[in-house]
Order: structure tokens, then C-alpha cells, then sequence
């Protein structure tokens, strides 16, 4: 795709005039595989689509891309960014949740790029509905949870199936210390841009609250208590604690609703919108809220 008409759709169809320094950075490279480090809010989606699109030929009917991600959330989010930019091409996105026997439809014909959580995507290689044999570009968001969240067999199975890729492209907004044989990551180019975001942005306060006691829930609870009115999100390490402190938090009468990766989906969906409408504006989530959620006025 011509570099011009992805500019062109990005300001017309995105309302955004001009790249940041990353995602300008991200357009120039050229490498056969690039590691993009840089914060989460950044603009990654943005910066990846540009380098997958410069890189696909014509439409022709064959799977030329794939973008994955660990969340349904986010991969909902690349897609809406990705078929506003990427015009012309055929783009589906395959998550659970999602009727399967729509995503199967939506498959034929074969889509340009597909945009899916590892595990769907599996799913529908196992029942032969897709073939990534002719994919050329594998972009892998967020890859850290990609390989972290139980994914990591299902991504070797993936990988597999995309014998041609002449392009790999991963982003996130922490490093991963180890990269697994699989991902074939020979080399790769490392465009750094987390330095520039360890500076909170002006807006953003920080603030260190003491806890009187070992167990720092009654503070927390008294903390909230005391904030004005507006959307709150706990982040906790761990699922148990997520559970936990969301269950203290309720019995203190807050209203509070709790996110994480074992929740089923309409639950976890369910959560987010209870959020941003206010009904429940406080939020237990472990760090898979942090991955490519767009909520509004969070204090």
C-alpha cells in the first residue's frame, strides 16, 4: 500500500495530522524484524499498521497479515484502527466470544489480514477454515502477554502454519527477557522509545499513601472513600489478589467491579462497560487492564 494513501487515511478517517517521533521512526524502518518498545497510550497500533500496510502487495485474495493480540479488548481496538487505515484490503478480526460461525463466514473469501487472540486463531487453523501459508507479516501486539498468558504453546503452533513470513513485527510497553526459538527473531531491529515515557505525563500526579497497618486494604478502602466522585482502577499483581481485594472493597459498600483473564468474556465486557458509564466507577483489575483499554476521565 502506497505510503501516501496510508497518511492520507490516517489524518482523514483518524482526525490525526501528523506521526509522532515513534511512529515516524516505526515508517522508516526497514528491517526484516523489529522490536518496538514503547509505552502503552503511545500510538503503537498506529505505527505497526503503517509498517504491516507498506509491506502488502495488492489485495489477492490470500491471508498477506496477521496481528495478534492477548485480549479480545485490544484486538477489537487494532481492528477498528486497522480497517479505518487500511482501505481497500479485506480485514476481519477472530476473538472468543465472538460466533464462530460468523468469523467462519467472514473467511471466505480469504481476508487480506486478520487481526485475532492467539487462541481463536487457533481454533480456526484446527478446523481448516483459514490457511496462513501465503501470510508475509506477523505482528505480534502486546507480545510479552502473548507468550505469557498461557499462550505460549499455542503461539509455537501458530507460527507453524507461516512458513513465508518476510516480516516480523513486535511491540509492547515492558521487555521480555527471554525471546522464545520459535518467534525466529534473528537480529532484530530495537526501536526504543520507553526512556521518553518514564516521565509522567503534566497532568498526571503522583502521590505516596502511607498504610498505618501491614495489610494496607483499610487504607485503600479509607482512600477511596475520601476521592471525589469520578473512575478509579486498582491495579493488583496477581488474579487472588484482584479477587480478594475487590471482595473487600464490595463489602465496604464501594461500588467496584473486577477484571481479569479468567473472568468469561461478557463478564469481563460487562465490567469495562459498568465502568465507563459510571454505574460501578471503581475497578479491580490485574494487568491485562492496562493493555490497550480506552477509558475515559480515569482519576
Amino acid at each position: 500500500m502506497k505510503l501516501s494513501l496510508i497518511l492520507d487515511n490516517i489524518a482523514s478517517r483518524l482526525g490525526i495530522a501528523e506521526l509522532n517521533p515513534m511512529q515516524k521512526r516505526v515508517m522508516e524502518s526497514t528491517s526484516a524484524n523489529t522490536l518496538l518498545l514503547s509505552p502503552t497510550g503511545s500510538g503503537k497500533t498506529i505505527a505497526f499498521t503503517i509498517a504491516m500496510l507498506r509491506a502488502l502487495g495488492k489485495p489477492s485474495g490470500e491471508v498477506k497479515a496477521v496481528v495478534i493480540a492477548p485480549s479480545r479488548e485490544l484486538v477489537m481496538q487494532i481492528y477498528r484502527v486497522v480497517r479505518e487505515i487500511a482501505t481497500g484490503y479485506k480485514t476481519v478480526a477472530l476473538y472468543g466470544g465472538h460466533p464462530m460461525a460468523d468469523e467462519k463466514n467472514s473467511l471466505t473469501p480469504a481476508p487480506d489480514i486478520i487481526v485475532a487472540t492467539p487462541g481463536r486463531l487457533l481454533d480456526h487453523i484446527n478446523r481448516k477454515h483459514v490457511d496462513l501459508y501465503t501470510t508475509k507479516v506477523l505482528v505480534l501486539d502486546e507480545y510479552d502477554k502473548s507468550l505469557e498468558l498461557g499462550f505460549h504453546d499455542e503461539m509455537r503452533k501458530i507460527m507453524r502454519t507461516m512458513p513465508n513470513l518476510s516480516r516480523i513485527i513486535l511491540t509492547s510497553a515492558t521487555r521480555l527477557v527471554d525471546m522464545p526459538d520459535f518467534l525466529k527473531m534473528s537480529s532484530p531491529e530495537v526501536i526504543d522509545f520507553l526512556e521518553q515515557g518514564q516521565k509522567p505525563r503534566e497532568r498526571t500526579a503522583i502521590v505516596e499513601v502511607e498504610s498505618p497497618a501491614r495489610d494496607k486494604i483499610d487504607t485503600l478502602i479509607d482512600l477511596l472513600k475520601s476521592l471525589n466522585n469520578g473512575k478509579v482502577i486498582i491495579f493488583v499483581n496477581h488474579r487472588e489478589s484482584a479477587v480478594r481485594v475487590f471482595d473487600h472493597l464490595k463489602k465496604s459498600g464501594l461500588p467496584v467491579g473486577l477484571y481479569h483473564g479468567a473472568l468469561d468474556q461478557p463478564d469481563r465486557e460487562k465490567a469495562i462497560d459498568l465502568l465507563n458509564n459510571g454505574t460501578t466507577p471503581i475497578l479491580v483489575s490485574t494487568d491485562l487492564g492496562a493493555r490497550g483499554l480506552d477509558i475515559d476521565s480515569v482519576h
